[in-house]
């Protein structure tokens, strides 16, 4: 019989610890985006790195659309390797990190606080040298994660993120969304993305597709097909994948396009169809396809919190491809749970 990974009961316990995140994390969310408010940014600079980072392009986006506030991913080595000051007059920083301990997350940070930009830390560890040195810190309620790759510090992040833009906003829509996101995410662990998965078999390569706010997600999904499935796996917007990378599509080549229920999904299921006319093996999150196969999903109450459902599901399915081709997602070679850059 074969042993549970904890990557497969991580994933089943997403909704609680969303349920978690949204209980215990409620006051100092509030506090939080009070005093966005009160800084009234001009724009927005994220700091993070890996799975993280991928929550800031969803966050960067969720504010773009709903605070009409630019967001500008930061390179921390600006900070730590080459040691420069950046203008930040009339921002706010947002750095995420869910051991809050990679120095140069930290030490970006500190300078943003430094120069009196207001710094917002997202992390699992609130007791962390990131949430010392950050103006407010909000603790993502994830609870203990053993697998090294990331679900429940991934999923509690996106959720912080476009919860912080929807109190900040008072969108009441998206509020509303929000909380019933532990139902939606029981749901999604449970849909079945098999037929992807028996697609995917031996083969060495994968494309994953998004457009807008599920763009973070393609990216998550690319890293987690790499670091537990071993699998070559590049991201692309839709609207970038003709420009050049289509050209090593050939019959069979599997593609992932992850659409949210969104204004960019007809877009990005024309590319999907598109390319599936070219003999690839293509698998859309949406009915609208006409050539590409169409996977189920558990849709949320809001477009921008669909992708957080499509995540859940697609995890999901990455622990079972891993353990089908015999990788433990558990423990990938070469990684451990906490990767400190400088």
């Amino acid at each position: 019989m074969p042993v549970e990974t904890h990557m497969r009961r991580e994933i089943l316990e997403i909704p609680s610890a969303v349920e978690t995140l949204l209980t215990e994390g409620k006051n100092g969310m509030r506090a939080a985006s009070k005093a966005l408010a009160e800084c009234d940014p001009a724009f927005l600079i994220s700091v993070a790195r890996g799975s993280s980072d991928h929550a800031a392009t969803y966050f960067k986006y969720a504010s773009e659309l709903v605070a009409g506030i630019p967001v500008a991913s930061v390179g921390p080595s600006i900070a730590s390797i080459y040691e420069k000051r950046l203008n930040l007059t009339g921002s706010a920083c947002i750095a995420i990190s869910q051991s809050g301990k990679s120095p140069d997350i930290v030490r970006m940070a500190e300078t943003a606080r430094k120069q009196g930009t207001p710094t917002f830390a997202m992390t699992n560890h609130p007791e962390s040298d990131l949430a010392k040195v950050s103006s407010h810190t909000l603790n993502l309620h994830a609870g203990t994660e053993l697998s090294v790759a990331a679900t429940k510090t991934f999923v509690t992040s996106a959720v912080s993120a476009i919860w912080l833009i929807a109190e900040w906003q008072r969108d009441d829509a998206l509020l509303a969304a929000i909380n019933k996101l532990p139902g939606v995410l029981e749901e999604a662990a449970m849909v079945d993305w098999s037929a992807l998965g028996e697609k995917i078999g031996a083969l060495q390569s994968i494309y994953c597709l998004g457009r807008g706010p599920a763009l973070a997600i393609s990216n998550e999904a690319a890293l987690k097909f790499k670091e537990t499935c071993q699998l070559h796996a590049e991201s692309y917007s839709s609207a970038e994948v003709l420009h050049g990378p289509v050209s090593i599509v050939d019959r069979g080549f599997p593609v992932l396009a992850l659409a949210a229920s969104d204004a960019a999904e007809q877009a990005l299921v024309d590319v999907a169809d598109q390319i599936a006319a070219k003999g690839a093996v293509v698998f859309a999150t949406s009915d609208k396809v006409k050539r590409a196969s169409s996977l189920p999903v558990a849709r949320s109450s809001h477009p921008l919190t669909d992708p957080i459902s499509l995540i859940v599901s697609f995890y999901a399915l990455v622990e079972q491809v891993a353990t089908s081709r015999g990788i433990n997602p558990d423990e990938p070679r070469h990684l451990r749970k906490v990767t400190e850059t400088v």
